[in-house]
């Protein structure tokens, strides 16, 4: 079950954002009593309310905004479980350092909680045994995740408490230990009312929990794949690939999974822990990541970098569908048979920037003999990309000065929210170029806009993602993914309707 967490300054916005929130399916609402900005009037908040609540009054050194006294906030508290049949609440989260103030009345259920908003400490055990001797129903454990082994202790407190128990490891890190609540044990989650209230970090959209995790489903025997990236909360890898898992009929579930650069040790030597089968690699873990493969083929050697892990048992199998993909796309924009080869010989090629696409890219490029060109801000990059895969270096300033029948553009220039910028002149643009932008958020960013207007011909970064994952997902089931799909899912997601 998932519980929506409503923080509103005024009651009738909160009450009609909680009958809004059963109408649509909630089975479980926090109110935040702490966010309202006069007297709470409890009767008005809980009389003919519309479904089960969680009363909550948060102090303010434990995420909450609670500006009146100590004392105020206990007797509110204590109302909430004694304010006669119909203003009582189904739950009550108290903090365990004053549960013992409060003692158990009537019917509602007490959850027992702690908040840590620096780390996640270290004796979770003998905290989850004190709290559940303070008279618990629940105990919520929330902690800030600083690496990903802390999510790996969490869950496992979980899956091993007696008592029914919320372990949530707070902040990007952590969003995995939302969506894997139910399959642990925990009575529930909590989301967001809305992307931009977020009321704790790490939330996630209660919409989102529900169409693009399939939170409910999600169980024991759910097969685990994900994306590991520094940060992971943008990535629209985990819209497709459960879009596509649900096609198929799938049990299985793709997860956002932060992981800091320094952090990459800790994941590879946990993540088998928590059942994880395959995963997407990206910025910054693409060239890191091959160091713990047991086995990658050939191209990933060559590239010195992959974006995709199998774990099949002890073994670690790395592939870069990157290349694959943008491969794909120039021989297809060029209309060449795909994988011949020699294919691309005689063509000349522009790559903007040294990075993890510009090296996959690059590399397929010269193993099918195009004479290939690096230009990036990092002249240094370049250089050891250009040594690695021989090929020709120019400086960034004297990028428009290449006569190239292919420009490719493996930068981040163009990015959402960066769109008015773009990383090559139109006017050096033509209609005799294939001009290839990776960047795919938007799908039509200014290079692609330009280059349209040149008559040059494009390949998006729609064109490349949408590839690559339709690779991914081939090696995480063996199953061929439905393309069509996965450009509808992120096409939605990147180029959304605006309603007048």
């Amino acid at each position: 079950m998932i519980c929506v967490s409503l923080g509103r300054a005024r009651h009738k916005r909160m009450i009609a954002e909680h009958q809004f929130l059963v109408e649509q399916g909630a089975q479980l609402v926090e109110l935040r009593l702490d966010y309202i900005s006069r007297a709470v009037d409890l009767k008005r908040l809980l009389n003919d309310r519309p479904g089960p609540v969680v009363a909550t009054v948060r102090r303010k050194e434990d995420g909450g905004r609670w500006e009146r006294s100590e004392q105020d906030r206990l007797m509110l508290l204590r109302s909430v479980i004694a304010a006669g049949a119909e203003s009582i609440a189904e739950y009550v989260d108290i903090e365990a350092d004053v549960a013992a103030q409060i003692p158990r009345y009537g019917n509602t259920k007490r959850i027992i909680s702690y908040h840590d908003f620096s780390g996640t400490p270290e004796n979770l055990d003998e905290l989850h045994e004190a709290m559940a001797a303070e008279d618990a129903d629940i105990v919520k454990i929330a902690c800030m995740a600083n690496s990903f082994s802390d999510n790996i202790r969490m869950i496992n407190l979980c899956k091993n408490a007696k008592i029914p128990t919320i372990g949530i490891c707070m902040g990007e890190i952590g969003m995995l230990t939302r969506i894997l609540a139910n399959r642990v044990g925990s009575p529930f989650t909590y989301a967001t009312f809305s992307s931009d209230k977020k009321l704790a970090p790490g939330q996630l959209n209660w919409k989102e929990m529900n169409s693009v995790y399939h939170y409910e489903t999600i169980k024991e025997d759910t097969a685990l794949f994900g994306v590991i990236a520094d940060p992971v909360a943008h990535s629209h890898s985990p819209l497709i690939h459960n879009a596509a898992f649900v096609d198929a009929g799938l049990n299985a579930r793709y997860l956002p999974l932060r992981v800091p650069k320094d952090d990459l040790p800790s994941f590879m030597r946990t993540c088998k822990e928590l059942g994880i089968q395959g995963i997407s690699i990206t910025i910054p873990h693409k060239e890191s990541a091959l160091q713990y493969c047991t086995q990658a083929e050939s191209s990933c050697t060559g590239i010195g970098a992959i974006n995709t892990m199998i774990f099949n048992g002890d073994d670690r199998l790395g592939y870069n569908t990157d290349y694959r993909a943008a491969m794909d796309c120039i021989e297809e924009s060029f209309k060449i048979e795909r994988g011949t080869e020699n294919s691309l010989q005689g063509k000349t090629a522009l790559v903007l920037g040294a990075g993890g696409v510009s090296r996959a890219i690059a590399w397929g490029l010269r193993q099918r003999k195009c004479d290939v060109t690096i230009s990036s801000r990092t002249r240094e990059r370049a250089e050891m990309l250009a040594a690695d895969i021989g090929c020709r270096v120019i400086d960034w300033e004297e990028r428009h000065e290449a006569k190239v029948q292919l420009l490719i553009n493996g930068t981040p220039i163009g990015m959402h929210p960066d769109v008015d910028n773009t990383p090559f002149n139109q006017s050096a643009l033509n209609q005799f170029m294939v001009v290839f932008d990776t960047v795919y958020n938007p799908e039509n960013t200014l290079l692609i806009k330009q280059a349209t207007q040149k008559q040059s011909r494009v390949i998006t970064g729609v064109d490349m993602f949408v590839r690559q994952a339709a690779y991914q997902y081939k090696l995480f089931t063996g199953q061929e993914a439905s393309i069509e799909l996965m450009r509808k899912k992120i096409k939605e997601a990147t180029n959304p309707v605006r309603l007048n």
